[in-house]
C-alpha cells in the first residue's frame, strides 16, 4: 500500500493487515517514525452483485484475479495501486471511469464508505491522490465498464528499446503527456537530449490517453499521448545531478509543446513545473492538512510532492574546471 503510519521503536517489520479492523488499528499506532504498511493480504473478492454489475474487492487484489469477471488482464499490479494513481486502463480511459465506490481508512482510524454521491469531495481527492488521504480497504468496480475497456485495448507503441548488452547504471523513469500533434517532435528532442548527456535510453513507449473531469488532481485534462521514458545514468554524484537536470529539461520539453507530466512524477519536478501543470496542487495539499492535520497518513509520493511545493526557487551556478 501507499500509506505509511507511525510505528513503535521496538517493531522491526511492517505489520501485515488482514482485515478492515487491522487497517484501522494500524492507523492509530503510536510512535515517532513512519514506515510502509503491508496490506498484501487484503487480496480477496468480497462481493459480486451480478444484478447491478458491481464487484467489490480488497485493495490488494490483483487485476489478474479479476479476469473471470472482466475477461482479460486489465492492468498490472493491484486494484488499490491503480486507483490511487488513477492509471489509464487498456483503452486509455482513466480507471476512475470504472469505479463505483470505495472504503478508505483515515488517519483517525475510521473507515469511510465513499462514492460520487456520498462524500463526493473525498472521492475526488482520494482517487488519483496517491494514498495521501488514507489507504483503501476495498473498491467497488463496474464490471461491464471494465469489460468494455478490456475489450478494446490500445497497446503502447514501443518507440525505442536498447539491447540488453548496453551498459547499465542507475535507472530513471518519467512519464510525459504531450498533445498528439506534437508527440513526434517531443520524442525527437527527448532522444537528442539523452544522447547529448550520454544517457542510455532503455525504453520509450507511447500510448493515447483520454480525458476525465472527476478527480481533484486530474492529469487527463485533454487527449494526450503519454510517453513512458526509462533511461540509465552512471551511479555517481555528478551523474545523479545531471539526471535531475535532464528530468527537468524533459518536463520543460513537454510543457513547451503544450503538454504536461503524470502526477506520479511530481516529486521529480520543480515548483514552477508543478504550478504550471497542477495549479490545483496547493488546494490539494491544503485539503490534506484539513483532513489529516497531524499528517498521520504519509507516503513517499506525498513527502516528495510537499517538498517540491514548499521549495523556494534559487539561482544555480556551475563552476568551471
Amino acid at each position: 500500500m501507499l500509506a505509511t503510519f507511525p510505528m513503535s521503536l521496538g517493531t522491526l517489520s511492517a505489520p501485515r493487515v488482514y482485515s478492515a479492523s487491522d487497517l484501522c488499528r494500524a492507523m492509530l499506532a503510536d510512535g515517532a517514525f513512519a514506515r510502509p504498511l503491508d496490506a498484501a493480504c487484503l487480496d480477496r473478492t468480497l462481493r459480486h452483485d451480478a444484478a447491478r454489475g458491481l464487484l467489490e474487492v480488497q485493495a490488494g487484489a490483483s487485476w489478474r484475479s479479476l479476469r473471470p469477471y472482466v475477461g482479460a488482464d486489465f492492468l498490472p499490479g493491484s486494484v488499490g495501486e491503480s486507483v490511487a494513481a488513477n492509471r489509464a486502463g487498456p483503452d486509455g480511459e482513466p480507471v476512475v471511469r470504472h469505479l463505483h465506490a470505495f472504503t478508505l481508512a483515515t488517519g483517525a482510524g475510521e473507515l469511510h464508505r465513499v462514492s460520487r454521491e456520498r462524500a463526493a469531495d473525498l472521492f475526488r481527492l482520494a482517487v488519483g491522490g496517491f494514498g495521501a488521504f488514507g489507504p483503501f480497504y476495498s473498491l467497488t468496480l463496474d464490471v461491464a465498464s471494465l469489460a468494455r475497456s478490456a475489450a478494446r485495448p490500445a497497446a503502447p507503441v514501443r518507440i525505442d528499446l536498447v539491447a540488453d548488452e548496453a551498459p547499465g547504471g542507475q535507472s530513471t523513469a518519467l512519464e510525459l503527456l504531450v498533445p498528439p500533434q506534437r508527440s513526434d517532435e517531443v520524442v525527437d528532442r527527448t532522444r537528442a537530449a539523452l544522447a547529448e548527456r550520454r544517457c542510455c535510453l532503455r525504453l520509450l513507449e507511447a500510448r493515447c490517453v483520454h480525458p476525465e473531469a472527476e478527480t481533484f488532481l486530474r492529469w487527463a485534462r485533454s487527449e494526450y499521448v503519454a510517453l513512458h521514458i526509462e533511461f540509465d545514468t552512471r551511479a555517481t554524484l555528478g551523474a545523479c545531478a545531471s539526471a535531475a537536470q535532464l528530468r527537468t529539461h524533459l518536463i520543460d520539453l513537454a510543457l513547451a509543446a503544450g503538454g504536461s507530466f503524470m502526477p506520479g512524477s511530481l516529486p521529480l519536478a520543480t515548483r514552477a513545473q508543478a504550478e504550471a501543470c497542477y495549479p490545483m496542487l496547493g488546494a490539494f495539499l491544503a485539503e490534506k492538512r484539513r483532513l489529516d492535520p497531524a499528517e498521520r497518513v504519509l507516503s513517499t509520493w506525498y513527502r516528495g510532492t510537499r517538498r517540491v511545493w514548499r521549495a523556494e526557487s534559487c539561482r544555480v551556478r556551475w563552476a568551471k574546471d
